[in-house]
């Protein structure tokens, strides 16, 4: 084989390896009884859910709060597993067993969507996080516009809704005594034009 076919050759081997990596890199999630797959996230996606972690990490340093990133399973329910993008607990964490992989106490949810996220099974997860007793707070960040949606919980029934899409909006946390503002969280991130001029609800 001479040179120029040995160097396409190993080009294709190194594509295809990257194109199965891909593929076999993707974590599942068990919801409803259904396997769904959590695709690798792409740059942007990364960068908010490395800014949100830094901006709440750096305030709760020290505190009685911990904030975990990408990994963290937790339960929905009594037969569904997923990886919110990020995930804080106040106070003492539980977890199912000694693996301490599955927290079973989350105190704030925070999923990175795309618009192309499918909407029925975005729909679901968060009714799903929503009727964790321990959740308080419970945060949907596009990742292709200036835009989050924001669930408090009020009381068992009840959740306050609101939608930011300004720059300057500031997000509080107060189950973890914490705000964040929309431009920490989208810092560096090339966005789309927003669809919706709605202003914050307060």
């Amino acid at each position: 084989m001479n040179p120029t076919a040995l160097d396409q050759h190993s080009a294709g081997k190194a594509k295809n390896f990257q194109s199965s990596e891909r593929r076999d890199a993707v974590k599942h999630e068990y919801f409803n009884g259904r396997v769904l797959p959590k695709p690798a996230a792409n740059r942007w996606h990364n960068l908010i859910a490395s800014n949100f972690t830094i901006a709440v990490g750096s305030r709760v340093h020290g505190g009685k709060s911990e904030v975990y990133t990408g990994g963290m399973r937790i339960r929905v329910g009594s037969d569904s597993l997923c990886f919110p993008d990020i995930v804080v607990v106040s106070g003492e964490p539980k977890f199912a067993d000694e693996n301490l992989d599955i927290l079973q106490n989350p105190t704030v949810v925070v999923e990175v969507f795309s618009n192309l996220t499918n909407s029925s099974d975005r729909t679901q997860k968060l009714e799903g996080y929503l009727a964790i007793p321990s959740v308080k707070e419970c945060l949907l960040v596009n990742e292709d516009e200036l835009r989050i949606e924001h669930y408090t919980r009020q009381n068992p029934k009840q959740w306050i809704y609101r939608i930011y899409n300004e720059r300057d909006d500031v997000i509080s946390l107060d189950p973890v005594n914490c705000k964040v503002s929309l431009s920490e969280i989208y810092a560096q991130v090339k966005l789309k034009p927003s669809e919706l001029t709605s202003k914050a609800v307060n």
